[in-house]
């Protein structure tokens, strides 16, 4: 079974880097499926969850949104924040998402909204992500 070359890096730090069977991913546009070899691709990334398939193992990471480059050999996601499935704690979570829907319903102007409505989106996507995990 062939495989690519994965990389998940934030501007911070390197999440994930290995070999992988098949990714999925979240863009722009619906959920991507790179399998190796795949036709070079560029999207922006919606938060929600990566996941990293290697035969029968697969490694699931949260990422905020970002940018995935798709080469035939190399697929890079460069996140805007990511974290594995283990790293992700519920508690902060909620708090989170509680701070972001205050912040929308008390908005003062456009770029405030703006702000809150995004944050409000990854903290639903991040929450979304964990009680998938716990299923």
């Amino acid at each position: 079974m062939s495989t690519v070359e994965v990389l998940v890096a934030t501007a911070e730090r390197e999440v994930y880097r290995g070999k992988a069977n098949f990714v999925v991913a979240p863009g722009a546009a619906g959920e991507l499926g790179i399998m190796p070899k795949h036709t070079p691709l560029l999207s922006a990334l919606c938060p929600g969850e990566l996941k990293i398939t290697r035969g029968e193992d697969i490694d699931e990471v949260f990422i905020s949104g970002g940018f995935l480059e798709v080469q035939p050999d190399c697929i890079t996601v460069l996140a805007d924040t990511a974290e594995r499935a283990t790293d992700v704690d519920e508690a902060s979570a909620l708090e989170a998402e509680r701070k972001a829907k205050d912040v929308v319903d008390t908005h003062n102007g456009d770029m405030d909204y703006a702000r809150a409505a995004n944050e409000l989106a990854i903290a639903t996507a991040r929450l979304a992500f964990l009680r998938k995990r716990k299923k």
